[in-house]
């Protein structure tokens, strides 16, 4: 086996402590092997991988502690056991190898979290969420193991799910596929396209109707937050949002997500303004912090969300005219106590009064008087409140002059 950009002695010192630990099989799974195959049959490029994945037929620390043996203790370093997970974190000549136990699960019910223990390979392969991802490089007899039609799959440019329950048993794979499907250009394919829209169509959960958050699979909202923020993060978002918008499987967070034109405008203000996009998706709810609340997004993710509804509010009922000069914007704006993060959400939604609130956002709020307190001082001013209010009146002529 050769891996780009990992040392032969790195992977022949990994092989034989297995052998010497008696370890029938121990293979590399994940996106690696898929990106591998990838990059050799139909010329995509390397970007390399953060840490290699590897599945042990047999115990992931008694591995472990053969490889230590073997390398000594200046090679093999940051040893990390989870004994709880049946997993070791270690690096070997500086090259971080995670090696898990080999293990089967089963779903006690959709969508919550599945029951796992010990298995074999192929075991831990059903564990996966599509074809493509369900292959193994073995690294003591050198097979690449399939057994799903992975290899087929990639070929043929299509995602597959692993079986005819993947979606019901966790609806996160869904956020999974649009993914993978935007990143490496694949298609869902029209068996997994009927598996998803079958499925939420009849999904036992509540929270689409309004009901309490805490009836839904308790395991789920961590999940799903989880997989968005990796989409959001690391992939391209418009392509994924609008494949999740095509297989109506954003009503996994709100029915209202599924109607929403603005999305891709909205999304890409806010990049503009240096938001994270997570609030930026979830603004188009009926009632965003409490859909945000149910995800478990960060707690000043949500606060600003909550601003942002109370802005919307004051636009409304309170704003000053569209016309009004930056220093009765600034003035407003700034007696409310709204964060700045909060005012760029409400500009990416395009309000009304967009214009006087972006200007506030990008200059305005950074005004400051021309002159300091201490100069003010020096030049006869008494400390106290009129030294203040000075230094308000001269901001304000200030923000005024650029009008």
């Amino acid at each position: 086996m050769e891996l780009p950009g990992v040392p032969s002695v790195v992977l022949e010192d990994l092989k034989g402590a297995a052998l010497d630990a008696g370890m029938p099989r121990l293979a590399l799974v994940g996106g690696v092997v898929r990106d591998l195959l990838l990059h050799r049959h139909y010329g995509r490029p390397w970007v390399g991988v953060p840490d290699l994945d590897w599945v042990v037929e047999g115990q992931a620390a008694r591995l472990a502690s053969v490889l230590q043996d073997r390398c000594g203790q200046q090679r093999v370093t940051a040893v990390q056991e989870h004994g709880a997970f049946g997993t070791v974190a270690l690096q070997l000549d500086g090259f971080p190898l995670d090696l898990a136990t080999a293990r089967q699960e089963h779903y006690p019910a959709p969508a919550h979290n599945p029951v796992v223990e010990g298995g074999t390979l192929s075991a831990d392969l059903v564990r996966r969420d599509f074809t493509i991802n369900a292959m193994a490089l073995d690294l003591i007899s050198g097979e690449l193991v399939d057994p799903h039609g992975g290899q087929r799959d990639l070929a043929q440019g299509q995602l597959v799910f692993l079986h005819a329950d993947s979606v019901s048993d966790d609806p996160t794979r869904v956020i999974r596929a649009a993914r993978y499907a935007a990143r490496l250009g694949l298609v869902l394919s029209p068996e997994s396209t009927r598996q998803v829209v079958q499925t939420l169509k009849r999904w036992p959960w509540a929270w689409r109707s309004g009901d309490a958050p805490e009836t839904a699979p308790p395991a789920l909202a961590t999940r799903l937050r989880m997989e968005l923020d990796r989409l959001l993060e690391r992939e391209p978002w418009r392509e994924a949002l609008d494949l999740l918008e095509e297989w109506q499987a954003l009503t996994l967070l709100d029915s209202a997500l599924q109607r929403d034109p603005q999305r891709t405008r909205r999304l890409l203000w806010g990049q503009r303004l240096g938001l994270p996009l997570m609030p930026l998706l979830l603004a188009a709810a009926p009632d965003p912090s409490v859909l945000a609340r149910r995800l478990q997004i960060p707690g000043q993710q949500q606060q600003w969300l909550e601003q942002m509804l109370e802005l919307r509010s004051w636009l409304l009922d309170s704003a000053p005219p569209l016309d009004a000069s930056p220093s009765t914007w600034s003035k407003s704006l700034e007696q409310q106590g709204w964060s700045p993060q909060a005012v760029a959400l409400m500009v990416a939604l395009q309000p009304l009064h967009w214009r006087p609130l972006l200007r506030w956002w990008g200059r305005w709020r950074h005004v400051v008087s021309p002159i300091t307190a201490r100069e003010l001082i020096a030049s006869g001013w008494q400390a106290g409140p009129g030294l203040g209010d000075e230094l308000r009146r001269r901001r304000r002529l200030l923000l005024d002059q650029g009008r």
